[in-house]
């Protein structure tokens, strides 16, 4: 995951290839950018194994929250953020793939798939709950994040392929309560559709081969 400085860049630019050789492709769930190995084929995959998400918080974030009247967020509280979501990545992941037809699993073997995700960039407002006061805070919308994936081989470690994607919730015409609740919402929405896209890319490797999944 050593390209993560250079893939969230603001203004991106995709070369053709990357340094493992891997090749851009055309995604039909538009992703920002996806590469594969030539050649790969998913079909053999049956499960899934999703290693703990990385969780990345916007550059100067904590800073940026701080400046508010009454929010004083510590570094505790970042950490708590990255855990919470980290738990939503994983269990948004698991019940579309589980839904799907695909067991999710801990182990090695020749069915199974490795996905390692990263959240790059996280901008959300911080809720209410975790200012340091009583007051609320109100904005437009929830921020941003970038997902950044890669998926290898179980038995092999060979890497097959890696996307990213940015998603930005819709900016509202009023402003709304950024309570917890509301800001889990937001974030699962914004990480559905990128569930959506491993889901289905497995579905069509399935497909193209004939092949029943389980």
């Amino acid at each position: 995951m050593a390209s993560f400085s250079a893939l969230s860049k603001d203004k991106w630019e995709f070369p053709e290839y990357t340094v493992e050789g891997l090749k851009r492709v055309p995604n039909p769930e538009s992703l920002t950018v996806v590469y594969a190995e030539p050649g790969a084929n998913l079909t053999q995959y049956q499960r899934v194994y999703i290693t703990e998400p990385l969780v990345a918080f916007k550059k100067n974030w904590q800073r940026d929250q701080n400046r508010n009247v009454g929010t004083n967020i510590s570094t505790s509280d970042m950490d708590r953020g990255k855990k919470a979501v980290a738990e939503l990545f994983m269990d948004v992941f698991t019940k579309e793939l589980e839904n799907g037809g695909y067991q999710l699993t801990q182990e090695r073997a020749e069915d199974v798939l490795i996905v390692k995700p990263a959240i790059l960039d996280l901008d959300i407002n911080a809720p209410d709950s975790m200012s340091a006061t009583m007051g609320r805070s109100y904005s437009r919308g929830s921020g941003s994040m970038t997902l950044y994936i890669e998926l290898y081989d179980s038995e092999t470690d060979d890497l097959l392929a890696k996307a990213m994607d940015k998603r930005v919730t819709r900016n509202n015409n009023y402003m709304n309560l950024q309570s917890r609740p509301a800001i889990r919402s937001q974030v699962r929405r914004m990480m559905k559709p990128w569930a959506e896209a491993l889901r289905k890319g497995l579905d069509r490797a399935h497909q193209e081969t004939g092949e029943e999944k389980g």
